[in-house]
């Protein structure tokens, strides 16, 4: 047995990107700040924060588009995907997104934080598949 599975609760670092594939299927990229909290053995406290790039398709990628804004708290469920290419410069490059499957609103535009309300969003938690198959990058 298997498992590629990530879960993620944040901040969007940034607007939405929405694009469409060739063949027309929507995309939407938008990057998730994760804060970990943490004492030092001085008992200093520390935060370090990181960074999530999260690929959505169809329509959740719709969704996220529409209702998710920069600074909103985000719940992210999906699996990682690593993606390589060269660079201009010929240099092999890396980078792993997630792949979101559900996505939660955990608070509205202009928050950054909070309790969803149900009637705020046409449902709390959106899911979708992807079609990976015709990437648009």
């Amino acid at each position: 047995m298997t498992l590629n599975r990530m879960t993620a609760i944040g901040n969007l670092g940034s607007d939405p990107e929405m694009r469409y594939t060739p063949n027309g299927n929507p995309v939407t990229t938008f990057s998730v700040a994760v804060n970990r909290t943490y004492n030092t053995q001085d008992g200093e406290r520390h935060e370090e924060t990181e960074w999530f790039r999260v690929v959505a398709w169809n329509q959740l990628a719709e969704r996220c588009n529409q209702y998710l804004s920069k600074g909103q708290k985000v719940y992210v469920d999906g699996r990682l995907r690593t993606d390589r290419w060269e660079g201009r410069d010929g240099t092999p490059r890396t980078t792993i997104e997630i792949v979101a499957q559900n996505v939660v609103f955990m608070s509205r535009p202009g928050e950054g934080g909070g309790t969803p309300r149900e009637e705020d969003y046409p449902g709390e938690a959106f899911g979708g598949g992807g079609a990976e198959d015709d990437l648009p990058f």
